[in-house]
């Protein structure tokens, strides 16, 4: 079975690789992952108000444009003092998307006034998986409308979106190399305790540390059943 990831970051394939083969074992090999990018696809314009609808809406188009299942994620930084923002606003929260450096030092200068003890946050992920009507399909199976983004409907078979969350707080200071966006900044809560009692921040962890406790791999867990049922 063919299954697309809506990404042109192949690190995500490897990671979703490494969860279905936690979940699925030796059938994990059934699954052949590509990447939207791998296969030249464009990415859509993520004009959902929410992680839930951003996520949607790239699994849609790409399910649209290949005929196949696709997963999408997306996800943000919540901070609590914050009202939740900069939410789905992560990415580009000082106002020039990807440019981490400015949205660090945007966010530390927004709470620098804030006492250590209220600057909890937590990253959040919402992961879809939409599965197309297969060509030819009977119409005994409850099919549902979706408007694709020229506003054509077509027809989808399952749709699916499961949430992930990483507690923690947000540090004075960046430390760590690893990661990116606000990785150096946030101090997750659910991690072992290293060097005497200290904890690392998201950028200060291996792959495999980060992995085990963030919010996309929890996200992705929890499709992982969903891509199981496809198999049989």
């Amino acid at each position: 079975m063919k299954l697309v990831v809506a990404t042109h970051n192949e690190g995500k394939l490897v990671e979703i690789r490494r969860i279905l083969e936690e979940r699925l074992g030796a059938d994990a090999d059934r699954v052949e992952l590509v990447s939207a990018g791998g296969l030249g696809l464009p990415d859509p314009v993520e004009d959902g108000v929410t992680f839930q609808e951003n996520a949607l809406l790239k699994a849609r188009d790409v399910a649209r444009r290949t005929g196949l299942p696709a997963i999408a994620d997306d996800s943000g930084l919540i901070v609590d003092v914050m009202g939740n923002a900069p939410g789905i606003l992560s990415a580009r929260w000082a106002g020039v998307h990807g440019d981490d450096a400015a949205n660090n030092a945007l966010l530390l200068a927004q709470i620098e006034d804030i006492p250590d003890a209220k600057r909890t946050a937590r990253f959040r992920c919402a992961a879809a998986l939409v599965v197309p009507e297969a060509p030819g399909a009977s119409g005994e199976t409850a099919f549902a409308d979706v408007a694709d983004s020229a506003g054509a409907p077509y027809r989808i078979a399952e749709e699916i979106v499961e949430t992930g969350e990483m507690p923690g707080v947000i540090i004075r200071e960046p430390r760590g190399e690893h990661g990116f966006g606000y990785d150096p900044l946030f101090v997750p809560d659910d991690q072992s305790r290293h060097d005497g009692g200290a904890t690392l921040t998201s950028a200060e962890m291996t792959p495999a540390e980060k992995n085990a406790i963030s919010h996309r791999g929890k996200a992705l867990r929890a499709l992982a059943p969903a891509v199981e049922r496809l198999l049989r």
